[in-house]
């Protein structure tokens, strides 16, 4: 359930940063999407079987760095919007990954 809302709460960071960029001062829905990422992957992935998730974070990072949803008309740069948001979550993630993994290791 923690997953869905997650995941959930992600997506709707995600949206309103596209079409509302500054709804929140301060960089704050950057900020909820970077705590958001650090939790889902706390909560929904297994460190040391991350290959494929890893694999889909540099998809969507990739795809979201390219600005190629802009191309399409009238509704291009809020999809390019929405993706950027989703790749500061998952990069986000990524580094929890990252740290869980040494953690293992040091663990033994």
């Amino acid at each position: 359930m923690a997953i869905r809302v997650i995941s959930g709460l992600i997506l709707l960071a995600a949206i309103v940063a596209a079409f509302v960029p500054d709804a929140v001062p301060g960089n704050g829905l950057a900020i909820l999407l970077v705590v958001l990422g650090l939790a889902y992957s706390y909560v929904a992935i297994e460190p040391e079987d991350a290959t494929a998730y890893l694999v889909v974070v540099l998809a969507v990072g990739a795809s979201a760095g390219s600005d190629v949803l802009n191309a399409i008309p009238a509704v291009g740069m809020y999809l390019d919007g929405i993706l950027n948001g989703l790749s500061t979550a998952l990069y986000a993630s990524v580094a929890t990954i990252a740290a869980l993994r040494i953690v293992n290791r040091i663990k033994g």
